[in-house]
C-alpha cells in the first residue's frame, strides 16, 4: 500500500505528538534557534500526516464501495493503482519522498547574476529575480533581501535572496544554472532579436560545524555603501560587505543589516555554507571519477531556454519538460520544471 513502508504514519504521528508536547515545556524558548527548527518540524510532520490520512480514506471508501458491488480482489487491486496514479495526494507524497538530501528540508541563498550583454542581461536578471520572487509567495515563503546591485541603466547586475521555509532548498536547488532567454529587445530601436543570459546560483543555509575553518588570512573584505530601490530603508552609510575568499575565489556580499558587523556576520554564515557545500559536492565529484561517471551537466551550463520570440516556449534541457505558456512561467509557475527535474533525480 502507498501509506505504508516509507511513510509509517504511526511512527510520525507520534514524532509530531511528542514535540509538540516539548513546546509546552517551560525552558522551550530559551534556545530561540531550537526552538524554530522544533516548529518547522511539526509543521512539516503536520502537512505529511494530513496528506497520508486523506489518502487512506479515499482508499478506504473506495474499498468499502467495492465491497459492495463483491468486486474481486484482482479488481481491486487494480481500482486502487489507479486511484494512485491519478491522485494528486499520491503526487505530493512521492514528491516529498523525492526531497530526501541531508539540506533538502533547509533554508536556501539564492543568487541571481545577469552575464554579459548590459542593459539586456540586467533586465533579464530582473525578470528571474521577480519570477523567483512570485513562485516563493506562491508557496508561503519567507524572503530577505541580503544584496542587491542595480543595473547600470535598468535591471540588476547581481541580487541575493534568502529564501525561509520547509524544504525551500531541496526545490530551489533544481534552478541552479545558466537561463537563456531569447526575445525581441525592447531595447533595441530596431527591434531586432536578443539572446540573454544569466545565472542562478543556491546555496542550503547550513549550521556549519567546526569542520569549516576559515584562516582570516585568505579573506579580502570590502565595505561599501549600500544600495538599493530606494526609500527610508536606504542604509546611507558603508556597511555593506563584500567578502572575498582568496583560495576558492568565492565571493559573498550583505547589505540588508544596518551595521558594518552584523553584514559581516551575515556574510561569513553564507561563506561557510558555500565552503561546506563546495567541499561535499568535491567528495561527489570524486566518487563519480571512481566509478567511471560522466556528469551530463558542466558548471555554467545552460539549463533552461526563455524563448518569446520566433515563437513562445520554456524549455528544460535536462528533462525536455516544456510550455509554451511563457509569461504564466514568468510569473512564477515553476512547479512542472522543478518536479520533472526531483522526478529525474538531478
Amino acid at each position: 500500500m502507498i501509506y505504508g513502508g516509507h511513510f509509517d504514519i504511526d511512527r510520525k504521528v507520534k514524532e509530531q505528538q511528542e514535540l509538540e508536547i516539548e513546546t509546552t515545556q517551560t525552558t522551550f524558548w530559551n534556545d530561540h534557534q531550537k526552538a524554530e527548527e522544533v516548529l518547522k518540524q511539526i509543521t512539516e510532520l503536520k502537512s505529511l500526516t494530513s496528506s497520508i490520512i486523506n489518502l487512506k480514506k479515499q482508499l478506504t471508501d473506495n474499498k468499502e464501495l467495492l465491497y459492495i458491488l463483491s468486486v474481486e480482489d484482482e479488481e481491486y487491486k487494480e481500482l486502487e493503482k489507479s486511484i494512485c496514479e491519478n491522485n494528486s495526494e499520491v503526487e505530493k507524497l512521492n514528491l516529498l519522498l523525492l526531497l530526501n538530501g541531508p539540506y533538502d528540508k533547509k533554508n536556501c541563498i539564492l543568487e541571481i547574476h545577469s552575464g554579459a550583454g548590459g542593459t539586456e542581461a540586467c533586465d533579464w536578471a530582473n525578470m528571474l529575480y521577480r519570477m523567483y520572487i512570485r513562485w516563493c509567495e506562491s508557496k508561503n515563503y519567507k524572503i530577505e533581501l541580503l544584496d542587491y546591485q542595480a543595473g547600470d541603466e535598468t535591471g540588476i547586475k547581481s541580487v541575493s535572496i534568502r529564501v525561509k521555509g520547509i524544504n525551500a532548498y531541496g526545490y530551489l536547488k533544481n534552478e541552479k544554472g545558466v537561463h537563456r532567454l531569447v526575445r525581441l529587445s525592447p531595447f533595441d530601436s530596431n527591434n531586432r532579436r536578443h539572446t540573454s543570459f544569466a545565472s542562478v546560483e543556491v546555496t542550503p543555509e547550513i549550521e556549519v560545524d567546526n569542520t569549516i575553518e576559515i584562516d582570516e588570512k585568505d579573506l579580502k573584505i570590502d565595505v561599501y555603501r549600500s544600495t538599493g530601490a530606494g526609500g527610508q530603508g536606504v542604509n546611507t552609510t558603508d556597511s555593506a560587505v563584500r567578502i572575498t575568499h582568496l583560495p576558492s575565489k568565492i565571493v559573498v556580499t550583505c547589505q540588508n543589516e544596518r551595521s558594518q558587523i552584523q553584514n559581516k556576520e551575515e556574510a561569513l554564515k553564507v561563506l561557510k555554507s558555500k565552503l561546506l557545500l563546495k567541499k561535499i559536492e568535491e567528495q561527489e565529484e570524486e566518487l563519480r571519477i571512481v566509478k567511471g561517471e560522466q556528469r551530463n551537466i558542466e558548471f555554467g551550463s545552460q539549463i533552461r531556454s526563455y524563448i518569446m520570440h520566433p515563437y513562445s516556449l520554456v524549455k528544460d534541457h535536462r528533462t525536455n519538460f516544456e510550455t509554451s505558456d511563457v509569461n504564466k512561467v514568468l510569473d512564477g509557475d515553476l512547479d512542472g520544471f522543478i518536479e520533472s527535474n526531483l522526478k529525474k533525480g538531478l
